[in-house]
């Protein structure tokens, strides 16, 4: 099997540059393949570092016509179809979406994924990769979530909430919205991969697994014994211990937080920037110490921003003790996961900004796209 191995720098003038090294053309023919000419740009989206738009905007500006870019630019557009489903279905984004998951037998953890011992060779050796690196190609999760729910009978939720865990990428959205579109209750049926299909986009040569059938039997098999020992899952997150941030009351406090880590975000403005890591936030939604290491490092890019460990109270009590309005001090981005943040928030920069609401498929939400570009 041919290795991939990238790495994830968390410099901006370095991450921009990638930008720039897209071949969409390239991307569209390999993607799907294990060592295929894909961006690796997903953790710097979903950390707010920069947006698809920026990626869509630099492909066009490089002379790559939209119909050179479609595909990529498509992609691009599925994770923010998946940000749109998240603002309206809100907090329901960790139920069934469109329909109760079928054929679930138990809503526990598959131990051999945590193990690494699933028999499917490949995979075992891309789970280790995923705590290597938190990284995990596209095509690599939905195979995992395709064994995992339709032939383990999982409910997704928990096998999401792992995988979440340890992606530097890690986006609710995309990743419960993605379980679920494997698991049947996101789409209108299951997703089933074959050995045969794991080897082809993998570049690997194993036979004799419980995968190396026809997918007639395999929509029907009972479950593979590597695949039936559960367990329980305990994820905790390690935050940093810090100071109380110094803030000037006069002058304006942008939050930042996991899901924004824009440097050139209000850029030249006279404020406070604090990096606001919630306990409360990570206890629903737990990521590995290698994932609050890379948002760290992120933040660097982002000139005199002080780290902060608390919750939002704490920082309006400061305001609140000084007679401020919050509504005025206070400066976010708007997203799905901080709704609670009080004071002004700013658009996020979308691909396709007025595009909005809920869209039942993604396809039908892709037609109103490529409507507003025309």
């Amino acid at each position: 099997m041919q290795k991939y191995n990238p790495s994830f720098t968390t410099d901006y003038h370095s991450i921009v540059s990638r930008i720039k090294t897209i071949h969409p053309e390239k991307y569209a023919k390999t993607r799907n393949f294990l060592n295929g000419d894909v961006t690796y740009l997903s953790p710097y989206i979903s950390r707010g570092v920069i947006s698809t738009k920026q990626v869509m905007d630099t492909i066009l500006k490089s002379g790559f016509t939209f119909v050179q870019s479609e595909k990529l630019i498509q992609e691009l557009a599925w994770r923010e179809y998946y940000q749109r489903v998240w603002q309206i279905k809100k907090d329901q984004i960790w139920d069934d979406l469109k329909q109760v998951q079928p054929g679930v037998d138990h809503y526990q953890m598959v131990a051999s994924l945590i193990n690494c011992n699933t028999g499917i060779k490949v995979m075992d050796d891309q789970i280790k990769y995923l705590y290597e690196s938190g990284y995990m190609h596209n095509h690599i999760r939905m195979y995992l979530a395709s064994f995992t729910c339709n032939i383990g009978k999982a409910h997704w939720k928990i096998p999401a909430k792992w995988l979440y865990y340890h992606l530097l990428d890690g986006d609710i959205a995309s990743n419960n919205c993605s379980w679920q579109w494997v698991a049947g209750s996101f789409s209108s049926k299951k997703y089933y991969c074959n050995q045969e299909n794991i080897n082809k986009y993998t570049h690997s040569n194993q036979v004799g697994t419980f995968l190396d059938d026809s997918y007639e039997h395999i929509v029907s098999m009972q479950v593979p014994d590597s695949l039936t020992a559960i367990t329980s899952l305990q994820l905790n997150t390690i935050l940093p211990d810090t100071n109380f941030p110094l803030l000037d009351l006069t002058k304006p406090t942008l939050l930042y937080n996991s899901y924004n880590l824009d440097p050139t975000w209000r850029a030249n403005e006279n404020v406070n920037r604090v990096l606001l890591l919630e306990p409360s936030h990570f206890n629903l939604n737990p990521v590995s110490e290698n994932v609050i290491n890379f948002v760290i490092q992120l933040s660097k890019n982002i000139p005199g921003i002080q780290i902060f460990v608390g919750e939002i109270p704490q920082i309006l009590a400061l305001y609140n003790e000084s007679n401020l309005d919050i509504k005025k001090v206070l400066i976010s981005k708007e997203h799905p996961a901080f709704e609670y943040y009080p004071g002004i928030k700013d658009q996020r920069e979308w691909m396709f900004p007025s595009v909005t609401g809920y869209y039942p498929s993604f396809f039908k939400y892709w037609e109103k796209c490529k409507q507003s570009i025309k």
